[in-house]
């Protein structure tokens, strides 16, 4: 076994090979950019090395620097975690020259595993069901256009080096498929430096479902069944479980047999996922292979209670499979949400910046529940715009599919983070929809439930529940006060038990009665509305950010921000602030006079920290709604910003190459344009 290994990754994925290497008695080796100098993951490993400034390219992709450090360091091997140089055949091959081992398969099978088209060829050979399509790289336009009416519409294009849902385009006509082919080409250049492109049938109401595998180097191979991957947003996977809701034992069997066929035709040794689309007629059909440890991985080890990082360490290690096909089982369903350090309420734009409060839910692993959380960060960290936004996976474990989406959604509202944004609302709103529950699940889930992006308020708010959450806080918020000691004589407060509550423009009319963690709160009534009652237990006390309770009898858990006669609440992916005050209070405040708020349409600013890559619109031009004015590169993405309504560019504030703070301004606008 190692002595001592080196991780080629940061973040999340770093930690989670650091905590196996622990328990395993393996001294670990961090490498960092100047960036994450202060990481966990460095901060977690026994040594950590600088490799290099903050651009992937310059450090995390720096093969050179990461061989130096082995070397420095004596690390015996690299584990490369995903994503970087997880996939690259060149670092395996370099490492080995360097007498290093790599924790992942041979040279040979990254290399025909990670060219689609070379794969596609080898996958039909060993018997696996393949997409109708065009067998080689498509020459130009018109003989995509050709090719695609042999095939028959809707056909997809795609990058033959590709990943990611880079170099992708769908097309339903010649049209589409021509300007597919240029911009799915482009795009293919610019991010893997090959612009071939291969075009296959599209498969509608598509499942993603894959087949985790692991090999020995004696030949031994064994099938840790699937994980459904199919709620996705811009072919970036959101939800992952584990197994399948959808998958009969006849189509599991014949997927786990052309996976384990496939991997044996290219001598695969270590931990790989081969991914298949399964249409609706459960007809199953190759995607690629992904020649390392998967982002999702967690569903796997809940399910079969195996260690996936431990199994690579060993075979890599030259040590056979502990143990056989017949010793795997599946236990449960498990969950992973991945927590990105994105706006879903702005078109998830990339959010960065300090974590001023970061407590993840506690990790159990109960009978009949578990909760894991796999982070890169922890309070006070900064998310950094350089690299990927994932905070962190959450994961959770329960005895059928139902129990894990109840554990998820507790562990949702548990999760606090504040000082950035995150994609949790919207995770929430997702577990809750009913065709999810239902299992009705296919690729294009999100943009067909959620075609006009993600609404701030989702339209299954429990209102009445919210109302009287924040009442009978803020009545025990007033019960305390009144018991303080020390109080003059003849000054105390009679607290009343009626109260109205505002939330959005509304008044709620609310009566409470009970003791301090036993209340009924009755909603409504007094101005002839129909009440509802709730009887709320919980032990909150101020300036806990979670208060637990039960109402009416169900577990829930409520996010809580106290600012005087304000709360702040969140729950279920729903957001909304409530203020509680007493029936007279609120007759003075709705006549009150409010402030409006600034103008800011006479500006474009920038919607988080990032590098202003180009300027669309230059001063004097008249610009349309709809059109693109700049471009920010932020967490290796690139996001347009377009102009809101029709108008005239009168200054520009920031210029390409500079670094932009959140709410920048960039371009001054003078007036609406007129015809």
């Amino acid at each position: 076994m190692f002595q001592k290994i080196l991780i080629a990754n940061r973040a999340e994925i770093a930690c989670r090979i650091i905590k196996t290497a622990r328990r395993m008695g393996i001294a670990t080796v961090a490498v960092y950019s100047e960036a994450d100098r202060d990481a966990l993951h460095t901060r977690l490993a026994d040594q950590a090395v600088c490799i290099g400034p903050a651009p992937a390219r310059e450090s995390y992709l720096n093969i050179d620097a990461i061989i130096q450090a082995c070397r420095q360091t004596g690390a015996e091997a690299v584990h490369p975690g995903y994503g970087f140089l997880s996939e690259n055949a060149a670092f395996a091959r370099r490492l080995a020259e360097a007498g290093i081992v790599f924790i992942g398969p041979g040279v040979d099978a990254i290399e025909a595993m990670g060219d689609k088209i070379a794969s596609r060829a080898l996958a039909q050979k060993a018997g696996v069901n393949i997409i109708p399509g065009h067998a080689e790289a498509v020459a130009d336009a018109s003989s995509a256009v050709r090719i695609a009416g042999e095939i028959g519409y809707p056909v997809m294009l795609k990058a033959s080096a590709g990943g990611g849902g880079k170099g992708m385009r769908v097309a339903s006509d010649a049209a589409g498929v021509e300007r597919g082919f240029a911009r799915a080409t482009s795009e293919a250049l610019s991010s893997f430096g090959d612009g071939r492109l291969l075009l296959e049938k599209f498969i509608e109401r598509p499942r993603h479902i894959e087949i985790q595998v692991i090999a020995d180097p004696y030949g031994n191979l064994l099938i840790l069944h699937e994980r459904e991957c199919s709620i996705q947003r811009r072919h970036q996977k959101v939800i992952e479980e584990a197994p399948s809701a959808f998958l009969d034992a006849p189509t599991r069997a014949a997927m786990g047999e052309q996976a384990a066929a496939l991997a044996r035709a290219v001598g695969y040794c270590s931990a790989g996922t081969v991914e298949f689309v399964v249409d609706a007629a459960r007809n199953f059909y190759f995607l690629e292979m992904n020649t390392r440890l998967q982002v999702e991985h967690p569903v796997t080890e809940l399910i079969t209670g195996l260690d996936l990082v431990e199994l690579m360490i060993r075979v890599a290690a030259g040590e056979k499979l502990p143990l056989a096909q017949s010793d795997v089982n599946c236990n449960g369903w498990a969950m992973e949400a991945r927590i990105y350090a994105e706006n879903p309420y702005r078109g998830f734009l990339p959010s960065s910046g300090r974590l001023v409060r970061c407590l993840p839910p506690p990790e159990c692993a109960e009978a009949d529940c578990a909760v894991r959380v796999d982070a890169g960060v922890e309070e006070g960290d900064e998310i950094s715009r350089f690299y990927d936004p994932m905070i962190a996976k959450l994961v959770t474990w329960g005895t059928d599919r139902a129990a894990a989406i109840g554990q998820m959604r507790l562990a949702l509202d548990q999760y606090y983070i504040r000082g950035i944004d995150t994609n949790q609302p919207f995770v929430a709103a997702i577990l809750a929809h009913p065709r999810f529950q239902r299992g009705d699940l296919d690729t294009h889930f999100i943009e067909q439930e959620y075609p006009h992006g993600f609404p701030r308020r989702g339209a299954r708010m429990n209102v009445g529940m919210f109302v009287a959450v924040a009442a009978a806080l803020h009545h025990r918020m007033c019960q305390r006060a009144v018991t303080t000691t020390g109080q003059l004589p003849g000054y105390g407060r009679a607290i009343g038990r009626r109260w109205v509550v505002e939330m959005d423009g509304e008044h709620h009319p609310v009566a409470v009665d009970g003791t301090p963690g036993q209340w009924r709160v009755q909603v409504g009534g007094s101005d002839g509305n129909d009440s509802n009652e709730y009887r709320i237990e919980e032990q909150w006390r101020a300036g806990q950010p979670i208060c637990r309770c039960r109402i009416n009898g169900e577990t829930a858990h409520f996010q809580v921000e106290r600012r005087g006669y304000e709360y702040d609440l969140a729950h279920g992916g729903d957001r909304t602030t409530a203020r509680v005050l007493s029936p007279r209070t609120a007759e003075l405040h709705a006549i009150m006079p409010s402030r409006k708020p600034a103008d800011r349409s006479r500006f474009l600013r920038a919607p988080m920290p990032g590098l202003l890559v180009s300027l669309t619109a230059q001063p004097g031009a008249a610009v349309k709604a709809g059109q693109e004015l700049a471009v920010i590169e932020a967490m290796k993405m690139e996001n347009s910003l377009c102009a809101e309504e029709d108008a005239v560019v009168a200054k520009a504030l920031a210029q390409p190459g500079a670094v932009l703070e959140a709410d920048q301004p960039i371009l001054e606008f003078a007036a609406a344009a007129t015809e």
